[in-house]
């Protein structure tokens, strides 16, 4: 819930708070535009138009696997959003747009056969003093019916960790944190990133990430083509075009 203290925060002058929290003071305050953006992380689909109601969102249109718009400002009131290409809908969403929110709208494979839709609500609410980055991570996997997230430094044997997971038990179509609660913070840095069966060591992708303070980073894991039962891991990063590859160690 958007409490009276970011409204009264709200008050303080704009260059005052720029030097404490950076670009996004708006967003950390809930009084900018809610904003939506659009991933497209099913090998399956090609050319995926974002529609709100009938009307295709330019910032999202024709897309291909890998694809990830960065968030654009949308209107308030509840629409239905639908993932569509030229023959099929892939499914749909409804969102009722709050001040300070973002949405994510990830198509992704349901099986090896068939598609969805799934939608991420982040409400934003990162201190104005923070320079943390925020770490969501999406299970766009079929054959992964839920996965562990560790974020461990680089050269870690999974088996001698003993601390539990950063993001824990993400079943398959749902985020995690979950949607409607916030992005977990985590420092800037390079890390080991492990993906494991949930509760278990078996490692599912091993990969290297390095991101700077003051990101906002979205994981997906995704079915692996090249193995059966295999995952791949895809990062969102927030201003930078598309989805990239996490590289795989």
């Amino acid at each position: 819930m958007k409490t009276i203290h970011k409204l009264f925060l709200a008050l303080i002058p704009v260059l005052g708070l720029a030097a404490c929290g950076g670009g996004d003071t708006e967003d950390r305050l809930d009084v900018t535009d809610p904003v939506v953006r659009f991933v497209q992380a099913s090998p399956l689909a090609t050319g995926v138009t974002l529609y709100r109601a009938d009307v295709a969102q330019p910032d999202a249109t024709n897309t291909t696997y890998g694809f990830a718009s960065d968030y654009f400002d949308i209107d308030t009131g509840v629409a239905d959003w639908s993932a569509k290409t030229a023959t099929s809908t892939l499914g749909s969403v409804s969102i009722d747009p709050e001040r300070g929110t973002k949405y994510t709208i990830v198509s992704l494979a349901a099986s090896a056969t068939d598609n969805t839709v799934a939608l991420i609500v982040d409400p934003y609410n990162k201190t104005l003093t923070s320079d943390s980055t925020r770490l969501r991570l999406m299970n766009a996997s079929y054959n992964a019916a839920s996965v562990d997230l560790y974020m461990l430094p680089p050269n870690t044997d999974i088996n001698t960790v003993t601390a539990a997971p950063l993001i824990g038990a993400t079943a398959f179509k749902a985020s995690g944190p979950l949607s409607g609660v916030d992005s977990t913070d985590i420092p800037a840095g390079t890390y080991q990133v492990t993906v494991t069966a949930a509760g278990t060591k078996t490692v599912l992708f091993n990969g290297q990430l390095s991101f700077a303070a003051n990101k906002d980073l979205l994981l997906l894991t995704v079915p692996d083509a090249t193995q059966p039962g295999g995952i791949n891991v895809l990062v969102k990063t927030e201003g930078v075009a598309g989805a990239a590859t996490v590289t795989p160690l």
